[in-house]
């Protein structure tokens, strides 16, 4: 670490917490995220100001006017852009000592499972279950954490999953195979600041986990109430009959 990187992240290597051991561990670190939207924009925009290493945002969908109320990586001349190329540029702004790598397709298959093969944990900022379903498949076979984060008219979840440890549940032992017909928040609506509250907690389980410090959200399932600003926390166990972990599986 240079004298230049000293001085960037001196804020973060001044808690104890972390101090140079943990600001060097995120230097060294590979990240992937899934989804550049409402979750996506203040996860990148965190972890790249963060130093984390390396980013590889997967996105294939372009900007949107209606994008704009609540994804705040984008801005309105990136309307009709990538998503992932609109949201590189503000990350290399934010740090150019990163590396930042876009993937604009849907990632599927062997394409996901390199994706994942090749970071050392993921952050599913998707709003579909068909993805996060497949997302969890492939941390779950790579041994790879999962943050993930979902947010929806004024209500808010957050969790992390990680295989690498014998009491974490899978994405799929707290959700079943999922709603297929589940409503998006282009049919429900959602309002912008808890995407963006639900994201920025998703950072922060990322910076915790990399760096090693703090209890992750591992086996606990945060609920966000945005109209009562309320938070809840219920605990996940591990189904043993789960599809995906489980010892059927």
């Amino acid at each position: 670490m240079d004298d230049q990187q000293l001085l960037r992240y001196s804020r973060q290597i001044l808690l104890p917490q972390i101090d140079i051991e943990g600001q060097q561990r995120l230097l060294d670190s590979r990240v992937l995220v899934v989804g550049v939207g409402g979750l996506g924009s203040p996860v990148a925009l965190y972890l790249a100001a963060a130093g984390v290493g390396e980013l590889v945002l997967a996105d294939s969908d372009q900007v949107d006017l209606t994008n704009l109320q609540r994804q705040i990586i984008h801005h309105a001349a990136d309307i009709g852009r990538d998503k992932v190329a609109s949201a590189a540029e503000r990350v290399t702004a934010i740090n150019p000592q990163i590396t930042c790598r876009t993937l604009p397709v849907a990632l599927v298959g062997d394409a996901l499972l390199a994706a994942v093969g090749e970071v050392d944990l993921v952050l599913d900022c998707s709003d579909n279950f068909a993805t996060r379903h497949a997302v969890n498949a492939a941390c779950v076979q790579l041994a790879k954490p999962l943050v993930s984060g979902a947010a929806i008219r004024l209500e808010g979840q957050l969790s992390v999953f990680d295989s690498r440890r014998d009491d974490s549940p899978c994405y799929q032992c707290l959700y079943g195979d999922g709603d297929e017909q589940a409503l998006s928040c282009s049919e429900a609506g959602v309002v912008g600041p808890l995407v963006g509250l639900v994201g920025s907690l998703q950072a922060l389980e990322a910076l915790k986990l990399l760096a090693g410090f703090g209890e992750p959200l591992v086996g606990r399932l945060l609920l966000i109430d945005a109209l009562d600003s309320r938070f809840r926390e219920l605990r996940v166990r591990r189904d043993p009959g789960c599809s995906c972990c489980g010892l059927a599986a």
